[in-house]
């Protein structure tokens, strides 16, 4: 009966999700929309914002670079540089409707050159999975340290402690290994099977988007000193925020590359009393525009690689 209801309502739930969070924008900006007009970015502002959008575009990078090492665990490559070419290329793709084709983009690139169907699909899914893992741990950690106020309580503290777990015992090879092989199989990927383990745990790929997750929030740290000073000791506090709203901009349905769930639970977290909503607001609009032109610039620099090189 709940499965049914379920299902019913599931095509609305992205629109209602993001019907929701822009209303919560927009009754924010409409709030302090003066202040926000009053605000100015000098030149040394700007050459902030720079030096955030190249920050931003290094981690993206990154995260093509700790891509591959998934690959790589799974005994499957693309090669370094072309591994990170084509995780660039496609990652622009994840604002598309539907939030998954940069997904498909990826396991068709593994196929295409000969890789084992059952383990590309996994490797992309292991990805956002480490991801999460990252943000959760940093959440859980910067919670328990009083470095992010949020309204926590025993039941909510559970339950995150148990979906950290789940995920890290899940990915262990124990358990992922009959699932690729499984995949495989289904795919007619007999071939591959044997060679697609996943031989190691994957803690330094998980290691590598906890420092995805540093760089992109020293690009949304930069973001904010070009709007507006901030003190050594609020660092902690901005960088958990926004690992936390990220995190829920990765797992929210009907919210491509999270947006607008990002922003909305940026806004909510931060200490009104150190940053003004008109800070906020402006800030997390910057590093918007800074996240989506370091991703085109990473996908057109790649694309550019992959045709002159490939």
């Amino acid at each position: 009966m709940f499965a049914k209801i379920l299902s019913t309502i599931k095509p609305y739930l992205r629109w209602f999700i993001l019907g929701g969070t822009l209303f919560f924008l927009f009754t924010t900006l409409k709030n302090h929309w003066q202040e926000v007009t009053a605000l100015q970015v000098n030149f040394p502002g700007w050459l902030m914002l720079a030096t955030a959008l190249g920050v931003t575009l290094l981690a993206h990078i990154w995260s093509g670079w700790v891509w591959t090492w998934i690959l790589r665990a799974f005994q499957q490559s693309l090669g370094k540089l072309k591994g990170i070419c084509v995780y660039l290329t496609t990652n622009i793709a994840k604002y598309l409707p539907g939030n998954v084709w940069h997904f498909y983009g990826r396991i068709a690139a593994v196929s295409k050159s000969g890789g084992s169907l059952g383990a590309a699909t996994l490797s992309v899914l292991l990805e956002p999975l480490l991801m999460a893992a990252a943000a959760l741990l940093i959440a859980l950690v910067s919670t328990g340290m009083g470095w992010l106020k949020t309204d926590f309580n025993l039941g909510i503290g559970s339950l995150q402690i148990a979906c950290l777990i789940s995920v890290l015992v899940g990915i262990h090879p124990r358990f992922l290994n009959p699932l690729m092989h499984w995949l495989s199989r289904s795919k007619n990927d007999n071939q591959a099977v044997k060679k697609a383990n996943l031989n190691y745990y994957p803690l330094f790929p998980l290691l590598g988007e906890i420092g995805f997750l540093i760089l992109r929030g020293t690009g949304f740290l930069l973001t904010l000193m070009a709007i507006a000073p901030i003190l050594p000791q609020q660092i902690p506090q901005l960088i958990s925020a926004f690992s936390f709203a990220w995190l829920l901009g990765l797992v929210v349905p009907g919210a491509p590359g999270g947006m607008g769930i990002f922003e909305a639970t940026t806004i909510a977290l931060l200490d009104n009393s150190q940053f003004s909503p008109a800070i906020i607001l402006t800030t997390v609009a910057c590093f918007r525009v800074v996240s989506i032109l370091a991703e085109a610039i990473a996908a057109m620099g790649a694309w550019f690689i992959v045709r002159n090189k490939y």
